[in-house]
């Protein structure tokens, strides 16, 4: 447990904190937050979840751009996914899953090549829906909080680990808040 992992985590926290509270204020804290990780990824040999850093520092480049131009005097609005959207997201995201690992499995010393995958691509599809702005992400990140609770506490990562459990918290109340924001009943893709 590194000086740097406990300085991630506080900015994690801080950046879903303002997350789930639609403020376009989380992209600063994001962007300190997925730099860090990589570094504390790469000593613990999740290479996924490093990798996954630079992605997610571009991607949160581009959600910080579409919240300003999306905010308006009520926040930043928020939507639900149509039904076939879920489906074409849910399948891709499998497949990618599938073939990272097995990438990953068969050329890298990855600790946990199936399972860091699967957080992986989780995570690069909710970082997606999160900057399209659509509810369904918070599903996603429940999901990939169950599943790093405790990857993350078998590779000594003891404070992301407990990061973790405090983001299935604030996960669950981001999907309590953008269901009530998205009670409207508008669809988009």
């Amino acid at each position: 447990m590194s000086h740097l992992e406990w300085i991630a985590a506080a900015f994690v926290l801080a950046n879903v904190a303002l997350v789930a509270l639609r403020s376009v204020w989380n992209y600063p804290f994001a962007l300190v937050a997925v730099t860090l990780y990589a570094f504390v990824f790469f000593e613990a040999k999740l290479y996924s979840d490093m990798l996954l850093q630079g992605f997610f520092f571009a991607l949160n480049l581009y959600g910080w751009a579409a919240w300003v131009r999306a905010r308006d005097d009520s926040g930043v609005p928020v939507r639900w996914m149509t039904d076939r959207a879920r489906r074409g997201w849910a399948a891709a995201t499998i497949a990618a899953w599938a073939c990272w690992s097995f990438a990953m499995d068969r050329t890298t010393d990855a600790a946990a090549p199936w399972i860091d995958g699967a957080i992986a691509m989780l995570s690069i599809t909710a970082q997606w829906l999160l900057a399209r702005r659509r509810v369904e992400s918070w599903f996603l990140w429940i999901l990939v909080d169950l599943i790093a609770i405790p990857l993350f506490a078998s590779r000594g990562l003891y404070a992301t680990s407990a990061v973790y459990v405090v983001l299935l918290g604030l996960s669950i109340d981001g999907l309590i808040q953008w269901r009530r924001a998205a009670a409207t009943g508008r669809m988009a893709p």
